[in-house]
C-alpha cells in the first residue's frame, strides 16, 4: 500500500524541470555535534516500516527552466595571506593512496584510514568492515551486514516522558553475514584507499604491501550490491553466521553467474559473479564457513540481501553485473527562487550490457523525487539503522525536488505565515531598546577574545544581531553605529589571524584549522572542540559567517575588505566545486543524507555523528546570508537549497513530531534525536543528559531559520511533554542560559509569553547564553507574534 501510494504522489505531483551541471567531484575528541554547555567560558552574561511522512507540499504547475546553478565555485585561488600553511597535521593519511584533490575528512569511509582501519562504513542499508582475523571464519576479507529491526537493542525507559521512550537504540557490530575475501589474505594483508570523493571510496585489500593482487570494493552511499573486483586471486565468500545451504540459480545474463545462499539465521543473501574471462566461477561450498573459488581468478563478485523472495530476485536480477563507481550532485534554483531540483547521478562500471543500476533511496529521497523516478521506484525495501526503511530504485540517476524555498528570509524574524517581520509597535521597541542601550555596552572584544573559535563565533554573531535589530528594527541608527565600530575592531582580531589559536590551512587533508592541537604540548586531539581535527566546522564558523553578513550589510567597505577572508570560511565547509583544489567538495553536508555530519579525523564505531539540527541549519543560513549580502547568488540558492533540504530531513530523522513512522515507535517519544550516529541514536548530549541540554542543543541559536525548521506542531508537543508547568522539565525550573533558550524557543507557539519573559523587569542576565542578547530575542518573540 506504501509503493502503490508513493507511485500514485510522484506521479500526481510537481513536474519539475531539468537540472545543470554543478560539481562533485566537539568538545569531546571521539564525538561531536554541538556538543557544548551554553554558558560562554569567558565569564560574559550568559522506524520500523517503509511508510514515510507526508511530503512537503509540491506544486503541481511546471517551473521555469532558467536556473541558478547552486554548485558555482566561489573562489580558486589560495586562502588569504594572513593564514599560513602547515603540512604536519597530526592525523596521518593511514593507507591512503596519493591523490591530487582534498581528502573528505567528515565521511562516511573515515574510518578506513583512521585508527586501526577496522571499524565499520555504513552505505546504508548496508555496512561493511575489515574483518582482520575476526569472527567466526577468521576472515581477513571484507564483512558485510544488514540490521533488521529484531536486531536492535534498547536503552532504559524514561518514565518522566509521555508514552516512556527509551533512551537510546544501537544495532549490533560484528555481525559478518557475508564476507568477501580471498585464500591468499591473511595477517601481511593491508587495506588501503584510493579515489576518496564526496559519495564514494575505493578501499583495497593485498595480501601483501605493493602485491599487484587485490580486491577493490568500491563503496558508494545507497549501493544496492556490495561489490569485489578481484585481480589474480582465488575468491573465498565466507560467513561468520554459517552457511545453511548455498545454490546455484543458473545467469540471469550471458557472462553473470548467480548463487542463493541461505544463512543459520534464515537470511537470503545473493552471490553474483561475472568472471573477466566469462567462464563459470564453480564455487564450492567447502564447510559451513566457506564458499571457494578457483585459483588466479579475476572478475567481480557481487552481495545483496534479498528480503523479497522471488519478486527480489528478479529485481536484483535486473541489475546484476553493473555497480556504481562514484557519484556527483548537480542542480539549480530557478531565477524566481521559489524551486529547486537537483540530481544525484551514478558513473556506471562492470558490465555494458545496459544494465540500470540498483540504488536504495532514503525515506526523504523518497518524499521529494521528481513524478520522473515513479517507475524507478521498487518495492525492495531493507531496514537500515538509524534512517528508517530504505527502498530499492532502478535508475542511473534521481532527481529530486524542493519547492519550499525560504528565499525571501531575511535578518529579520520571520516565520512560515508572514513570511520577514519588519513592523513592531512603539510599545515593542520601547521594550528592545531598553534591553539595547544596556547589553550595547558590553565588551565585545572581552567577550570574543577566547581561546575557542566556537565561542568567539557565538559572541560575534550575538552581537551582530543585536545591532541589525538596533539599526533596522529600532531605527537608532546613531547608537548602531556607535556598536558597530567595536564590533570591527573585535572582529578585527580574527580577520588579521591574531586570536589566541589563529587558523591555519592543513595543506595535508585541505582546510582551514585552529592551530590549538598542534601548540598545545600534549598535542591534546580535543583542543578547540576537536577543531584542528575537522570536528564541527560548520558549527564554528556558521557563527562568524553570519556576523560577517550583518557587518558587511551595515559597511559594505568592510565586506569589501574582508570578503576573501569570510569566503575561505566558506569554502572550508562547503566548497561547492571540483574546480576550487584547496577544500574537499562540501565537507559537512552530506548531500546523501540531507543533513551534516559534525564528526572530523576521529574513529569510531558508530561512525559519524551529528547533534545539534539547529547549527547545522545556522550554516546553512548563514552562507545563505552572506552570499545575499555579497552578491554570490549560487551561494545565496544553495543556503536555500540546503536549508529546505535540511527541513525535510529533520522532519524524517531529527525532529521527531508524534506521527514519525521512520524511528522507532517506542524511541520518538523524545522528540529529538540527541545525537544521531549513523548505528545508533542515543538522547543525551556529550556535556550532560539534562532534559534542557538534549532539547536545547537543536533549538540554539533561535534565528529566523528557527520556524522554518521546527514546526509549530513539533514545538507544542516537546513543549507539553518537557517544560510545561506540569511536564518532565518545567522551563521555569530551569537554571542559566538554558532558561533563556527555552523560552526563547516558546515564541514559536506562544509569542506573548516569550515576550513578557524577556520584558520581565527583574529578568536575570544569567538566563542568557553567550551567545544571545534581550534584544534580538524581544524582537524574535514580538515578530513572531506581530505585536
Amino acid at each position: 500500500m506504501v509503493f502503490s501510494r508513493l507511485k500514485e504522489r510522484l506521479r500526481s505531483g510537481h513536474q519539475g524541470f531539468p537540472g545543470i551541471t554543478g560539481s562533485s567531484a566537539s568538545h569531546a575528541p571521539y564525538g561531536s555535534g554541538s556538543a557544548y554547555p551554553v554558558s560562554s567560558p569567558s565569564g560574559a552574561s550568559s522506524a520500523s516500516g517503509s511508510t514515510i511522512l507526508p511530503p512537503l507540499p509540491i506544486s503541481t504547475t511546471a517551473g521555469p527552466t532558467h536556473l541558478v546553478d547552486v554548485f558555482q565555485a566561489i573562489d580558486t585561488r589560495p586562502p588569504p595571506r594572513q593564514i599560513t600553511n602547515r603540512s604536519d597535521h597530526p592525523a596521518s593519511r593511514l593507507g591512503i593512496v596519493a591523490q591530487n584533490n582534498p581528502i573528505s575528512t567528515n565521511r562516511f569511509y573515515a574510518n578506513l584510514f583512521l585508527g586501526g582501519q577496522t571499524q565499520g562504513v555504513w552505505t546504508h542499508p548496508y555496512s561493511v568492515s575489515w574483518s582482520h582475523g575476526s569472527g567466526n571464519a577468521k576472515s581477513w576479507g571484507m564483512g558485510i551486514s544488514q540490521i533488521d529491526e529484531y536486531q536492535r537493542a534498547y536503552g532504559p525507559q524514561n518514565t518522566a516522558l509521555p508514552g516512556s521512550p527509551v533512551q537510546y537504540f544501537i544495532n549490533p557490530l560484528g555481525i559478518q553475514s557475508i564476507i568477501l575475501s580471498a585464500t591468499q589474505l591473511g595477517d601481511a594483508t593491508v587495506l588501503t584507499t584510493d579515489g576518496l570523493e564526496a559519495f564514494s571510496v575505493n578501499a583495497n585489500l593485498q595480501p601483501q604491501p605493493n602485491s599487484r593482487s587485490s580486491i577493490k570494493f568500491p563503496l558508494v552511499q545507497g549501493m544496492g550490491f556490495v561489490t569485489g573486483v578481484y585481480t589474480d586471486l582465488q575468491p573465498a565468500i565466507q560467513s561468520s553466521v554459517f552457511f545453511r545451504n548455498v545454490v546455484k540459480s543458473g545467469s540471469p545474463r550471458p557472462g553473470v553467474y548467480k548463487y542463493i545462499a541461505t544463512l543459520e539465521d534464515g537470511k537470503e543473501w545473493l552471490i553474483y559473479a561475472r568472471p573477466s574471462n566469462g567462464q563459470d566461477p564453480s564455487f564450492n561450498l567447502t564447510s559451513s564457513t566457506l564458499l571457494q573459488g578457483q585459483r588466479s581468478w579475476s572478475g567481480l563478485i557481487q552481495i545483496a540481501r534479498n528480503p523479497a523472495g522471488a519478486t527480489g530476485n528478479a529485481v536484483f536480477d535486473g541489475s546484476a553485473g553493473a555497480y556504481a563507481a562514484n557519484a556527483q550532485v548537480t542542480g539549480g534554483v530557478s531565477t524566481d527562487g521559489t524551486i529547486a531540483t537537483y540530481q544525484l547521478s551514478w558513473n556506471k562500471a562492470g558490465s555494458s550490457m545496459g544494465e540500470s543500476l540498483i540504488m536504495f533511496a532514503l525515506p526523504h529521497h523518497l518524499s521529494s523525487f521528481d513524478p520522473s523516478m515513479a517507475n524507478a521506484v521498487t518495492n525492495i525495501c531493507l531496514t537500515t539503522t538509524t534512517k528508517g526503511k530504505a527502498t530499492a530504485v532502478i535508475a542511473d540517476s534521481w532527481t529530486l525536488v524542493e519547492s519550499n524555498l525560504p528565499k525571501e528570509m531575511g535578518f529579520s524574524p520571520w516565520s512560515p505565515a508572514a513570511g520577514n517581520i519588519t513592523h513592531f509597535s512603539s510599545n515593542t521597541i520601547s521594550a528592545i531598546m531598553k534591553a539595547a542601550s544596556s547589553e550595547i555596552n558590553q565588551d565585545m572584544g572581552a567577550q570574543s577574545n577566547l581561546n575557542s573559535m566556537y565561542y568567539a563565533g557565538k559572541a560575534l554573531s550575538k552581537f551582530a544581531t543585536m545591532l541589525y535589530t538596533i539599526n533596522n528594527i529600532a531605527n537608532e541608527t546613531k547608537l548602531a553605529q556607535q556598536g558597530l565600530s567595536k564590533l570591527k575592531a573585535a572582529f578585527t582580531l580574527f580577520t588579521t589571524n591574531r586570536q589566541m589559536f589563529p587558523l591555519v590551512y592543513d595543506s595535508v587533508w585541505g582546510g582551514i584549522v585552529s592551530s590549538a592541537s598542534y601548540r598545545d604540548k600534549t598535542n591534546d586531539a580535543g583542543a578547540d572542540f576537536g577543531n584542528t581535527h575537522y570536528n564541527d566546522h560548520h558549527f564554528h564558523y556558521g557563527y562568524f559567517i553570519h556576523a560577517a553578513a550583518i557587518v558587511g550589510l551595515l559597511d559594505p567597505a568592510w565586506l569589501a575588505e574582508h570578503k576573501d577572508w569570510v569566503n575561505t570560511l566558506v569554502r572550508d565547509v562547503a566548497n561547492p566545486s571540483g574546480k576550487d583544489n584547496y577544500f574537499p567538495f562540501s565537507r559537512s553536508f552530506d548531500w546523501f543524507h540531507g543533513h551534516s555530519f559534525a564528526k572530523g579525523l576521529f574513529e569510531s564505531g558508530d561512525s559519524k555523528d551529528q547533534e545539534s539540527t539547529s547549527e547545522d541549519a545556522m550554516f546553512a543560513y548563514a552562507m545563505k546570508m552572506w552570499g545575499h549580502v555579497s552578491g554570490d547568488a549560487s551561494m545565496e540558492a544553495r543556503g536555500n537549497l540546503m536549508l529546505s533540504i535540511l527541513k525535510r530531513s529533520f522532519q524524517h530523522y531529527f525532529l521527531l513530531e508524534s506521527d514519525n513512522t521512520v524511528q522507532p515507535a517506542n524511541f520518538i517519544g523524545n522528540k529529538v534525536t540527541g545525537i544521531l550516529f549513523e548505528n545508533k541514536i542515543d538522547h543525551t548530549t556529550y556535556f550532560g543528559g539534562n532534559f534542557e541540554y538534549v532539547q536545547g542543543i537543536h533549538m540554539i541559536p533561535l534565528m529566523p531559520f528557527s520556524a522554518f525548521i521546527r514546526s509549530q506542531r513539533f514545538v507544542t508537543e516537546e513543549w507539553n511533554a518537557y517544560f510545561a508547568e506540569n511536564a518532565a522539565t518545567p522551563a521555569s525550573k530551569v537554571a542559566g542560559g538554558w532558561k533563556g533558550l527555552l523560552y526563547a524557543d516558546l515564541a514559536i507557539i506562544d509569542p506573548r509569553a516569550s515576550f513578557d519573559f524577556f520584558a520581565f523587569d527583574d529578568f536575570d542576565p544569567g538566563w542568557l547564553d553567550g551567545g544571545a542578547s534581550r534584544t534580538w530575542y524581544l524582537a524574535f518573540a514580538a515578530g513572531l507574534g506581530g505585536f
